[in-house]
């Protein structure tokens, strides 16, 4: 089994900076890509971004790119650096990880977080 637990969620000013983290334990090794979802109230949960283990591939949603940073460090931690928050990036923020990579954006058979909110509102 893995373990996953987020960090680092707030309520925050639109233009503001937050970085999440998400540390990973257990079976780690069965994981080989690791990502962030978010759900906000009365939408489905939508993909973030993600990771592959190897940190030899990252992709993002359309709507975060330039602003979110994917990254991990070599403790099984994985982060989310968000600038210039906006009020729609308010949601609850999931990581998640799988063995594979497809599975991970169809949300098929990931393991899951407990979640963390981000609120941006003035």
């Amino acid at each position: 089994q893995v373990q996953l637990e987020e960090s680092g969620g707030g309520t925050v000013q639109p233009g503001s900076s937050l970085r999440l983290s998400c540390k990973a334990s257990g079976r780690t090794r069965l994981a080989y890509v690791m990502g962030w979802f978010r759900q906000a109230p009365g939408k489905d949960r939508e993909f973030v971004a993600s990771i592959i283990w190897s940190r030899s591939s990252i992709s993002y949603a359309d709507s975060v790119k330039d602003r979110f940073t994917i990254s991990r460090d070599d403790e099984n931690t994985m982060h989310l650096t968000m600038i210039n928050l906006k009020p729609e990036d308010t949601a609850v923020y999931y990581c998640a990880m799988n063995k594979i990579v497809a599975n991970l954006a169809r949300q098929a058979d990931n393991y899951w977080g407990q979640g963390t909110q981000v609120t941006v509102s003035s």
